[in-house]
């Protein structure tokens, strides 16, 4: 465990440096970069604050600082820096949802927009007089309130902010939409010529989806900690010293206890084996495919399978004192880097609001020295705070990155993270687990063997393999079906723990198991009567296409290598076929650190890989993807997932995102390139308030238009 997960576990740890404690936050207001940079900034003006990170996908931020600072001054810190705060007592805590509060006023926005540009047709085209009061009494019916409540989001975050004399980038679009609310209403009662309740509208359904679309892919981007706690069993039947049994959930085992896990069963904390034997599948841990023998004295980690026999293991640590807890905190603290254009959001945000309030102040003050009177001057102000609208610019990054995760969908390749594509499009390194990436991670009975079989046999061998939901026995099963290799009957079959099955043919003894020797490998042996025991061998083959698939990353500037659980005589095999340089024996914490020093070395790694013990290190990569046959945790901590057999997901994920990179610096261009010419424009005022509404929602379709392009590319080619 490295000390940055463990001082991420709990709300006050003391980190190394023996002056400095660190205090975990929860600050479920957090929605973008700019709440990030004014969050940090808030807490590192506090006296005696070293440090503070915050992580926008958790909705929390870590803060290292003196035993002088308590909990309270830093929440009263984020408080004045309009959040509210509260100690994050774990990591092993759900985030809030981003995308659901927001889902409300989207759906009255769009219903509402639509219906009020319905009645506008009728005064555009020439309604006067009474049927245009009509119309806009109707419209005004329907968007102020409507207003009021889908522009909630952002007025609540701009009074929260000028509440403590801050300002961010809700303030002026809450500004200009109220001014525009409140003068159309004005010109209703008045019977004017104009009202604006379609541009209002329009402008907060295309701000909320913008912020929808990239709260979605925010809350899609990692669940890890979730997974990983499905993988420990929710308790376990203890034993007291005079022999009594009972079952204790998992919050109440205590280091000391005695648990008995039985075979099949899950254990609920870390310990040492007391009694018995059995073999226990770590494959969830260390990737290992085939189960390890466990007897007295042996370590055994939560999380773990065990499959033969029941043993008696004494608790060592529990709850987040555990082996997956220490994977979770590792996680947690691989999952806050900062994307490059998140961090040019956060420097682009604290210019934004007062740079467009400098401007529609000026537009005010210039037309009302000219001589253009309030109202003349307040509208065209109002349209420069309309038009300065930054939808396309909200628009350009999400709007592209879910176009091409809908792309990749269709090619069975699920993008959970919208920012991966970014850092998937930038990795120069790859580094890949053996068992269930570069393989299939199930074995494979060894071909000729099977065909050497006679036919009674293969039969006597399906039999017995149908028998028992053994890795070996299902693999052996499969083969033989496939092979069109009918089941003989058995009587009196029997499983037995740790040894296989057992059964009778024809009054005949048959048996199906461990072999009585090493194999040097994954072995079943089939024996049936006196006649000779045939040793099936088996192997994990490659996934299709695996040579191929590398070759492409390569040429597209992405060496690889092999970094796996297994032992050495397995990863050698693997790396003998690929051509590819391996680690073995490697560790979670083993492939954390390989990650941190490629990293250190100016390296941008992609981490491929499937099992718990790959989850620091998919959390701690540049970019990360994982098969679809991965475990709960390699799936969620990922930022990509390929439901296919084939490895072309990998070179087709890489090209798809370096797309995607340029499609979204087209759609800052584009952005950018449409506020240049429209701001003069309104400055001079030649744009209304309807007319800058619909510039604003004009640029923010060309920009969608733009990025619709990455659904109809293809190949793997970047």
């Amino acid at each position: 465990m490295t000390r940055a997960a463990r001082r991420d576990a709990d709300p006050v740890a003391q980190p190394q440096d023996a002056r400095l404690v660190h205090t975990a936050l929860a600050v479920p207001a957090m929605h973008c970069a700019g709440c990030m940079g004014k969050v940090e900034r808030g807490l590192a003006a506090l006296p005696g604050v070293a440090q503070a990170r915050a992580n926008l996908t958790a909705r929390s931020v870590g803060v290292d600082h003196t035993d002088a600072v308590t909990v309270p001054d830093l929440v009263a810190a984020l408080a004045r820096a309009g959040f509210a705060a509260q100690p994050r007592a774990s990591v092993l805590v759900e985030p809030v949802s981003a995308v659901r509060p927001l889902l409300a006023p989207l759906a009255v926005a769009a219903f509402a927009c639509m219906n009020v540009m319905l009645l506008s047709v009728s005064v555009w085209s020439g309604a006067d007089g009474a049927t245009r009061d009509l119309f806009h009494w109707l419209s005004a019916l329907i968007g102020v309130p409507a207003t009021a409540y889908a522009g909630r989001p952002f007025f609540a975050s701009a009074w929260s902010a000028l509440r403590h004399g801050r300002t961010n980038m809700d303030v002026p679009i809450s500004i200009g939409v109220t001014l525009a609310t409140g003068l159309s209403f004005y010109e209703t009662v008045t019977h004017g010529a104009e009202a604006w309740f379609d541009g209002t509208l329009m402008l907060l359904l295309f701000l909320l989806a913008g912020r929808a679309l990239d709260a979605m892919m925010r809350d899609r981007a990692r669940a890890g900690v979730d997974a990983l706690l499905r993988q420990a069993a929710p308790g376990a039947m203890v034993v007291a010293d005079d022999g009594a049994t009972a079952w204790y959930a998992a919050t109440d085992l205590a280091p000391g206890m005695v648990m008995r896990v039985a075979a099949g069963e899950r254990l609920a904390a870390d310990g040492v084996v007391l009694r018995g034997s059995s073999r226990l599948d770590r494959s969830l841990l260390t990737g290992e495919s085939a189960a390890v023998p466990a007897a007295d004295g042996d370590r055994v980690l939560a999380g773990t399978l065990n499959t033969d026999a029941p043993i008696d293991v004494r608790v060592l640590a529990t709850g987040e004192d555990t082996a997956l807890a220490d994977i979770a905190r590792l996680m947690e603290a691989a999952g806050q880097s900062r994307s490059r254009y998140v961090r040019i959001a956060d420097r682009a945000s604290r210019l934004y609001a007062p740079a467009v309030h400098s401007l529609a102040a000026l537009t005010f003050a210039g037309w009302m020295l000219a001589g253009a009177g309030i109202y003349k001057a307040l509208v065209i102000a109002i349209a420069v705070l309309i038009i300065t609208c930054p939808c396309a610019l909200g628009l350009a990054v999400p709007v592209a990155q879910v176009v091409a995760a809908g792309a990749l969908m269709k090619r069975g390749i699920l993008v959970k993270d919208g920012s991966a594509l970014e850092r998937l499009a930038e990795v120069d390194r790859m580094l890949i687990d053996k068992t269930g990436t570069l393989t299939e991670g199930r074995p494979v009975p060894d071909a000729a063997t099977l065909a050497a079989l006679r036919a009674d046999e293969a039969a006597v061998g399906l039999a017995l393999a149908s028998h028992s939901r053994h890795p070996l026995s299902l693999g052996l099963a499969e083969a033989l079906g496939a092979r069109g290799v009918r089941a003989a009957e058995l009587s009196d079959v029997h499983e037995t723990p740790g040894r296989g099955m057992t059964a009778q043919w024809h009054d005949v003894p048959v048996s199906l198991g461990r072999p009585a020797a090493a194999s040097g490998g994954m072995a079943a042996a089939l024996a049936i009567g006196t006649a000779p025991v045939r040793l099936i061998g088996f192997a994990d083959a490659l996934r299709p296409d695996c040579t191929d698939a590398l070759a492409e990353l390569a040429r597209q500037g992405i060496p690889a290598s092999i970094l796996s659980g297994d032992g050495v005589a397995a990863v050698a095999t693997v790396a003998h076929q690929t051509g590819l340089t391996a680690q073995a024996n490697a560790s979670p914490q083993d492939k954390h650190e390989a990650i941190e020093r490629l990293s250190a070395a100016g390296h941008r790694v992609l981490m491929v890989g499937d099992g718990l013990n790959d989850g620091p290190a998919l959390a701690a990569a540049h970019a990360s993807i994982a098969p679809g046959s991965a475990s709960d945790v390699g799936r969620q901590a990922a930022d990509v997932v390929f439901t296919g057999a084939s490895l072309r997901a990998l070179p087709q994920s890489v090209a798809m995102a370096r797309r995607t990179m340029r499609v979204v610096r087209q759609n800052f261009t584009l952005a950018i390139g449409y506020n240049l010419l429209a701001v003069p424009l309104a400055m001079a005022g030649l744009v209304t308030p309807l007319i800058a509404a619909v510039a604003m929602s004009t640029s923010s379709l060309v920009v969608v238009a733009n990025s619709l392009r990455l659904s109809f590319t293809d190949g793997e080619r970047a």
